[in-house]
């Protein structure tokens, strides 16, 4: 970007003065008392109006003042700056693994589990800066909903699109293997060192062919961590209110979650294993993440100057010379 600066900001100090002198003359002149003196009746010539050169003369003495005060801001040394970022190193190429079956919509988080997973998923990519950044969104079956992009503004997007399977008119269900081997599958190609996939769910694997203990051993062969979160609170008696679908009404649904399959999943691709009981459970796990991730990434700031001061010195200099050659010609004053 490129901005406007002064090498020797302080000489600009010295334009208040140039104000104070062109203002002088004038102030002087109206101090002074008028010379009396008796003059013959000048009604005859009351109508006749003053000329271009008598209305224009005054001003003539101005133009050494403006080109004065040019002088002073290129001396000052204006400078237009560029500044760039060089980025050295890589970042953290990752896969969010998203469970959007009906049970997400139950309301003991706030408004409900998957739109407070949205909403905190959304502050995580915005930490990621560096990072390449693809999302994957899981019911019965998975669907790529952004490939790992660096441009966070379109995975916000297509973030903020996500909903529940039903509204979405797909069919319901859980299948995590198939979900967790879509986002592996997305990194599989990657160069980087760090690849990790974080997949949230609230439920069993119940749909898919594919086992996701086996789909771990994969991923671990791989290189790709698999951060699991499990999301709602312990099992216990009575349901949970969720939406009904379409979004009309509750239901009420027993809550569920295969936690033991989810720990297998992260101690055998050597990451960890999260519960979510709530939205700021939620929100510290991502914050947990990001923080043992770092991207390798060193960001070095350059910024190149370039000296303006010509762009008023040939003003200036055009000024003095106008002045000059107008009171030597047309504003002559005869002595």
């Amino acid at each position: 970007m490129n901005d406007l600066s002064f090498g020797s900001p302080w000489l600009l100090l010295l334009l208040p003065g140039v104000a104070l002198l062109a203002a002088l003359p004038y102030l002087w002149k109206r101090r002074m008392a008028p010379v009396g003196m008796r003059y013959a009746d000048t009604g005859l010539v009351s109508g006749i109006g003053s000329s271009l050169r008598v209305r224009v003369m005054p001003y003539v003495p101005g133009l050494r003042f403006v080109a004065l005060a040019l002088v002073i801001i290129a001396v000052a040394r204006p400078q237009s700056a560029d500044a760039r970022e060089v980025i050295r190193g890589e970042g953290v190429d990752i896969a969010i693994a998203l469970d959007i079956s009906g049970s997400m919509g139950q309301q003991d988080f706030d408004p409900h589990r998957l739109d407070a997973a949205k909403e905190i998923i959304a502050d995580f990519i915005v930490e990621r800066k560096y990072d390449r950044i693809g999302l994957v969104v899981f019911s019965r079956d998975a669907f790529v909903q952004s490939p790992p992009t660096l441009d966070h503004d379109v995975l916000l997007r297509l973030l903020d699109e996500v909903d529940l399977a039903d509204r979405l008119r797909i069919q319901d269900g859980t299948a995590i293997g198939s979900g967790m081997a879509t986002a592996a599958n997305m990194l599989k190609d990657s160069t980087v060192e760090n690849k990790l996939v974080t997949l949230l769910t609230d439920g069993v694997n119940n749909a898919g062919d594919l086992d996701p203990v086996t789909v771990a051993t994969a991923a671990e062969a791989l290189d790709i961590k698999v951060y699991t979160i499990g999301v709602g609170r312990p099992p216990r008696s009575g349901a949970d209110p969720q939406l009904g679908p379409f979004g009309g009404g509750v239901v009420m649904q027993r809550g569920s979650l295969d936690e033991e399959t989810l720990q297998q999943i992260a101690e055998i691709t050597n990451a960890k294993y999260y519960r979510a009981t709530d939205t700021a459970a939620l929100r510290g796990i991502y914050e947990e993440i990001n923080a043992l991730e770092k991207s390798e990434i060193e960001i070095l700031h350059f910024t190149t100057y370039r000296e303006l001061a010509v762009w008023f010195l040939v003003p200036a200099l055009l000024l003095f010379l106008l002045e000059l050659i107008l009171s030597q010609t047309v504003f002559r004053k005869i002595p």
